[in-house]
């Protein structure tokens, strides 16, 4: 008997871009930051973040100052892309004029057994797009395994996912390949000038790491408007 023929169709759960900024905008980003960390008016950003950060900082940043002018543009136009792009892929069109437009930009400067639990971000509109970009990491967690190989996986990755970036959009258990579950969750070890940009309602967390450095990252929140005739936004 002939084996009947069939085909397999993976089901996406989650639509993420990833870039890598240039050196020299990673290189105007903490020349902007180390400004401001020790700028007498610089201001917390802590009270709205539930980052676990008792050793560093975690601070607001202008996204309209003319430092930040030419990341503040990028991200503004890769998350315009990102929303065209999930609504090409998802087969849903994508109804009146949208407009972009950053909510929040701030920086977490973290250090040893500094983290961040699980949690969301919010935006202004339903539909939000968030990113992260790290602009510091340290040496040792530069030297952990490969993000991706069987190291990363949520149950043995002791002692590899250190300061590394976790995001969860499920259920997730030990029998779940019993279960034929796909995984429902993904490490990422963090790169100098790797950015990524994800739906807000995804959740993540931050390990904390052991050891000498900083980790430090400069993340974004970003409205996606629904813009009228008349020019008013909802």
């Amino acid at each position: 008997m002939e084996p009947q023929p069939y085909t397999y169709h993976t089901l996406p759960a989650v639509f993420m871009l990833e870039t890598q900024l240039p050196e020299n905008m990673v290189g105007d980003l903490n020349a902007y930051l180390d400004k401001l960390m020790v700028a007498e008016e610089r201001e917390s950003h802590a009270g709205t973040l539930v980052g676990q950060i008792g050793h560093g900082q975690q601070l607001t940043m202008d996204h309209l100052c003319e430092e930040m002018k030419d990341f503040n543009m990028m991200i503004q136009g890769l998350a315009m892309d990102y929303v065209k792009q999930f609504c090409a892929a998802s087969g849903n069109a994508l109804t009146g004029n949208r407009e972009v437009m950053t909510d929040e930009l701030w920086s977490v400067h973290s250090y040893e057994r500094d983290y961040n639990p699980i949690h969301d971000h919010g935006t202004k509109t339903i539909m939000g797009v968030s990113c992260t970009t790290w602009t510091k990491v340290p040496q040792q967690i530069l030297d952990q395994p490969t993000a991706g190989s069987p190291e990363y996986s949520l149950y043995n990755s002791s002692g590899n996912a250190d300061g590394c970036l976790a995001f969860s959009y499920g259920r997730n258990s030990l029998l779940d390949t019993e279960r034929l579950a796909p995984p429902q969750s993904f490490i990422i070890k963090p790169e100098v000038g790797k950015m990524l940009m994800f739906p807000s309602w995804l959740t993540h967390m931050v390990y904390p790491f052991e050891g000498e450095g900083e980790r430090r990252t400069v993340a974004a929140n970003l409205n996606v408007w629904k813009v009228a005739e008349d020019g008013t936004r909802h």
